[in-house]
């Protein structure tokens, strides 16, 4: 039995699936992020981002409408990897000074993957002649860079304030540095 040819347009409905679903789980996790943060600024960025996503949602629901394909989300493997991630730094990290630098660099590695996905839609959306699902990605798009640039904005100062150590720790002796180790013939894996 002869399999079919899988076309761009194939590619595009299924990254479209997937990108659905990761921005389904963005919209949850920039809610618990907003929680989780300390800092003012951060945590309306976090809020406004969710709202912002939500409307995402929306927009990616009527790119499926122009292409006469249902609304299907397809388990995203890297959004469940970030998100994971986020729930491991939350822990390691929730109650230190470090907390918000920490969900801020969690926050760009989904805008970054975001951005990623949407610039590729965007222009899969206009080589397949679909304009204006073109127009709504490229919406997203500049929006998500938007939220990446203000978080490195505010990363600036809340790493500042992350990076203060203790008292404790400021007064005790830093350790040499090791030697350099020798690099293994052995190829790793």
């Amino acid at each position: 039995m002869a399999t079919k040819s899988k076309t761009l347009h194939d590619a595009f409905y299924e990254t479209l699936k997937d990108v659905y679903y990761a921005e389904k789980q963005s919209v949850k996790a920039l809610k618990k992020s907003a929680k989780a943060a300390e800092h003012a600024e951060l945590k309306q960025a976090f809020e406004t981002h969710a709202e912002e996503s939500a409307n995402q949602v929306e927009r990616l629901q009527q790119v499926f409408e122009i292409i006469g394909k249902p609304a299907r989300a397809k388990t995203c493997e890297a959004m469940q990897g970030l998100t994971s991630e986020m729930e491991e730094d939350l822990e390691d990290f929730g109650d230190t000074p470090a907390a918000d630098a920490v969900l801020v660099g969690c926050a760009q590695a989904v805008e970054h993957y975001e951005i990623a996905r949407y610039g590729t839609l965007k222009t899969w959306a206009s080589q397949l002649g679909y304009e204006d699902a073109a127009k709504l990605l490229d919406e997203t798009l500049q929006e998500e860079k938007k939220t990446d640039a203000l978080l490195s904005e505010i990363a600036e100062s809340i790493n500042v304030e992350g990076s203060e150590q203790p008292e404790a720790e400021e007064d005790a002796e830093v350790p040499e540095k090791a030697a350099p180790r020798k690099a293994s013939k052995a190829k790793a894996v």
